[in-house]
């Protein structure tokens, strides 16, 4: 007769799992911990109390499953059935534990170490181990219990496999948990991450990395993770894919954000990556096709070959536009698009060879597009990981400066934020009527990112005159401010902290043309270096 042990904190569920081991047929005995079996003994579903074996909790019922009778049932291989027999000890062949809520109980504003301390699980995590060495059936989340239950119904196809896979889930689980509790203890000085890999790359950057992939580590639900967008068309993506999504996820969500913010609604929001950069880039109150064709007429050539995201569906005539929109003739090729949804001609449409152009849904992306991403970033460095807080700063129009912006410079100096802020410093963003004309991006000094934008925008056919430009930290010299000046720069948006403030002040002043500043501390808007 198997023997199934059920111990979890959380019960919703536990009943019916109980019931659907006994409604097998295979001759299941459930055993539970003190609150679990009274779950399921009042929901009329024959089960033993773990006590019966261990004895009653003790020390305030921190010590309920901590037993070598526990513990031997479950970690014992075929070799020990004899001592087990001996002993008078049952091999558990089944364990369904879900542990404290340790993260939420750190989580609580009101946490002290005592609160952690009583939602610290010592109990599970030593089971779960224990039978992961046993290599049982662990179950130690929710939406894995039908999934056993079919395991165990459709006679346990490739039973080694699932049992190592289910002591991986088990250990990664009880690792994340430690963690958990390491980090906090510790107030930071332990960290690090433990994901779950949901997507396998061909390749990373280049074809000779191999082993590349995207791993989830998403412990807040986040609906706009990347591994929630599902590829409705196309091969898989590449690593640099991957990245490029990414990207425009934090362009596309601060653009919505800060317009959310300042003119108080959410914008349809177009946006390009090539190489990790925004090239194109659009918002617009009331069509998203139109915030569509901005994006792309921004920049033709840079689009090329790239990825575009859009927070709107993308249809048959915004599919026409991605694909033969300021074209010649030719077909725009990209490696893929990424939106709340696409219409079976859209699909059609932007389909490529061999699957090349990607298309990735989430209907998330329709809702929550202004959602910023709020975890800590980690960025793997030489023998070890640097972390900070995610860029989650909204600019603060309320600032010094020099003359006074008119409303569409307003939305256009938005946009430019938005952009300039989620690309390589150093950058300097220009937006005109609109749209992303020029990016200025990843220069070692402030007047070459004027002048690469200048450049960017005057080789795709824009004249600068008139546009508005974003500086991400401040200008040392009036050398940069004069460039863009020069070209007809009708608004700047920058941080100011440089011992030349005064004099770059002094040029705007002169010259009319608004300037708007924010202390460094705070509106630097330095970005993936």
């Amino acid at each position: 007769m198997p023997t199934a042990l059920l111990s979890v904190f959380n019960k919703k569920g536990i009943v019916e799992f109980a019931r659907g081991l006994l409604n097998l047929g295979q001759g299941w005995d459930i055993l539970a911990s003190d609150g679990t079996a009274k779950t399921i003994r009042e929901a009329g579903v024959p089960v033993t109390d773990v006590a019966t074996m261990v004895g009653e909790p003790i020390l305030g019922h921190r010590v309920v499953t901590l037993s070598r009778e526990i513990h031997a049932g479950l970690i014992s291989g075929p070799e020990h059935e004899t001592e087990l027999a001996a002993l008078g000890i049952r091999r558990i062949d089944l364990l369904c534990v879900d542990l404290y809520p340790l993260r939420e109980a750190i989580a609580d504003p009101d946490a002290t170490e005592t609160s952690v301390l009583e939602k610290t699980d010592i109990g599970g995590p030593a089971m779960l181990r224990s039978a992961a060495k046993g290599r049982r059936i662990i179950i130690c989340e929710t939406d894995g219990r039908e999934n056993a239950l079919e395991w165990l119904r459709t006679g346990r196809k490739n039973e080694p496999a699932m049992l190592r896979h289910m002591a991986a889930i088990a250990e990664a689980y009880v690792a994340s948990y430690c963690l958990d509790s390491a980090r906090f203890l510790s107030n930071g000085a332990y960290d690090g991450v433990i994901g779950r890999r949901e997507l396998a790359c061909a390749y990373g950057e280049n074809r000779w990395q191999k082993q590349a992939g995207l791993y989830t580590t998403d412990t807040d639900g986040d609906p706009l993770a990347l591994y929630r967008f599902q590829r409705v068309a196309g091969s898989a993506p590449s690593y640099n894919n991957l990245c490029d999504g990414d990207r425009m996820l934090q362009t596309l969500t601060h653009i919505a954000n800060v317009v959310r913010h300042y003119q108080e609604y959410v914008p349809f929001v177009a946006v390009a990556a090539k190489h990790g950069n925004p090239c194109g880039a659009a918002y617009d109150r009331t069509f998203g096709r139109r915030a569509l064709q901005k994006a792309i007429r921004g920049d033709t050539r840079a689009i090329f070959g790239g990825l575009m995201m859009t927070n709107f569906e993308i249809d048959g005539l915004a599919a026409e536009d991605i694909v033969t929109l300021a074209t010649d003739g030719s077909r725009r090729l990209l490696d893929g698009v990424f939106a709340p949804s696409f219409t079976p001609e859209a699909i059609d449409l932007l389909a490529r060879k061999h699957g090349k152009c990607r298309l990735f849904a989430n209907p998330a992306l329709g809702i929550h597009s202004a959602l910023l991403d709020g975890a800590r970033r980690f960025r793997y460095v030489r023998g070890g990981f640097l972390t900070q807080p995610n860029y989650t700063y909204l600019f603060d129009f309320r600032s010094d400066g020099v003359g006074s912006i008119t409303p569409d410079q307003c939305s256009d100096l938005l946009l430019a934020w938005g952009i300039g802020a989620t690309s390589n410093s150093n950058t300097i963003t220009l937006v005109k009527d609109g749209m992303l004309i020029g990016n200025g991006v990843g220069q070692q000094d402030r007047v070459g990112a004027a002048k690469l934008a200048l450049t960017r925008a005057r080789d795709a056919g824009h004249n600068p005159a008139g546009a508005v430009a974003y500086s991400d930290s401040f200008f040392p010299f009036t050398d940069g401010p004069q460039v863009l000046l020069d070209a007809g720069i009708s608004a700047v948006l920058t941080s100011k902290g440089s011992v030349r403030d005064h004099e770059v002040i002094a040029l705007f002043r002169d010259r009319g043309v608004p300037l708007v500043m924010v202390p460094d501390e705070d509106g630097r808007g330095f970005f993936g270096h």
